[in-house]
Parts: C-alpha cells; structure tokens; sequence
C-alpha cells in the first residue's frame, strides 16, 4: 500500500521539480546494503523510508542497517511508520492518520533536501 502512496508523491514532487527515487523493497531479501547506499548517495545522502506497519523491526530499521553495514550512509534520514494503535476507517483516511500518505511523504522529502 506504501508504494502507491510513494508513487504519487513521486508523481506530485516531479511536477514541482524535485528529484526523487522510489524503491519497493517489500519482498527484497537479503537487502543489498551497497546497491541502496548507491542510490542513497545519488539523492545527496537523503533517505525516506516508509512503512505501513510499526517501526522497530520494521523495514526503515533494516534499510539504515543496510546502509551502515555497507560502509557508507544516508546525510539525513526520515523513517515514516504506523505510531499508533491501528483502528477503522476508510484505507486513504488511516493511510493519512498514520502518517504515512503522499502528503506525509512529501513533507519528510522536503524537510530532508
């Protein structure tokens, strides 16, 4: 579901002239900590990961220790993830609660670059 989200706020961020890489690393295991330290380093060092469950053991934790395993390392990092107790509703009003909508997205790219 996180990656809809990020393709649209890829698609919105594009439109205003920023520059953005969205990975779907949802299945991806091992993950590949110097090809994502690549990438990270192509954005400048900054790192946006997203998830639509909680953080600890989630995969922003397995990103960054990726990244930090590889030798190298993200300048600025934002991990968004559900922070609270899940509860009912419509998927895009729990997906923008969480904090993790393109809008949510979107405000962590541009308080990273």
């Amino acid at each position: 579901m996180t990656v809809y989200e990020a393709l649209e706020a890829y698609d919105q961020l594009k439109a205003q002239g920023i520059a953005v890489r969205v990975i779907d690393l949802y299945c991806v295991k091992p993950i590949d900590g110097a090809a994502l330290s690549k990438q990270v380093q192509a954005t400048g060092g900054a790192l946006v990961t997203v998830e639509d469950h909680y953080p600890q053991g989630g995969l922003g934790e397995a990103v960054v220790t990726a990244i930090a395993e590889s030798g190298a390392g993200a300048r600025k990092v934002k991990r968004l993830a559900v922070d609270g107790m899940p509860h009912s509703g419509k998927p895009e009003e729990l997906v923008d609660a969480f904090g993790i909508s393109a809008r949510h997205i979107i405000e962590a790219v541009r308080a990273i670059v």
